[in-house]
């Protein structure tokens, strides 16, 4: 879509057009719902999530000033949508990390020495709450440790330790999966 395009569909959004609308969803709806389960994790949560992140959407579009990326824009929208949907359900502050991912069964087939980006992606997925939404906002969203504080309402120092457990129980995931998949294979 050409810079012309795009501000045409931002106008039409601003003022409420439904063929404007129409084409944002089915622009970013597929990755935005993709955004919305690396959070939420239940699929049906994240589609409610994308609901939601679109009405929002929607109905603040004229505050969009035309600074900055419109995606990015967006983006930031439906983050900080899928952060609200975890603090209504308290899970950001009540969730329990599990410090052994061995015991979850694993049906999945790996290629032997090949793991795709959807098998890393379901291995964040499979991280507590917390850790992968800290995980989510530092490793994918970019946001930086004091952001992600602002964002959830934890301390700097708390993002920073809750990146590193996470890295380190997606570590151990992956290389039971990849000690799993060679032993399979043998």
């Amino acid at each position: 879509m050409d810079l012309m395009d795009e501000q045409r569909l931002i106008a039409g959004c601003k003022r409420g057009e439904q063929w404007a609308r129409r084409e944002v969803y089915e622009k970013y709806a597929s990755a935005m719902l993709s955004l919305c389960v690396r959070y939420v994790a239940d699929y049906e949560a994240a589609r409610d999530v994308l609901q939601d992140g679109f009405v929002k959407l929607f109905t603040r579009a004229e505050q969009y000033d035309g600074t900055g990326n419109f995606g990015g824009w967006i983006r930031q929208i439906f983050v900080n949508t899928a952060l609200e949907y975890l603090r209504r359900q308290n899970r950001l502050e009540t969730d329990a990390i599990s410090e052994d991912l061995k015991e979850r069964n694993d049906n999945r087939n790996f290629s032997p020495g090949k793991l795709t980006a959807d098998d890393l992606m379901e291995c964040v997925a499979e991280l507590p709450e917390k850790l992968r939404t800290v995980f989510n906002l530092y490793a994918i969203e970019g946001f930086s440790h004091s952001e992600i504080a602002a964002m959830t309402g934890i301390q700097e120092s708390t993002s920073r330790s809750q990146f590193l457990r996470a890295r380190q129980l997606l570590q151990q995931k992956v290389s039971l999966l990849m000690k799993n998949d060679h032993a399979g294979k043998k």
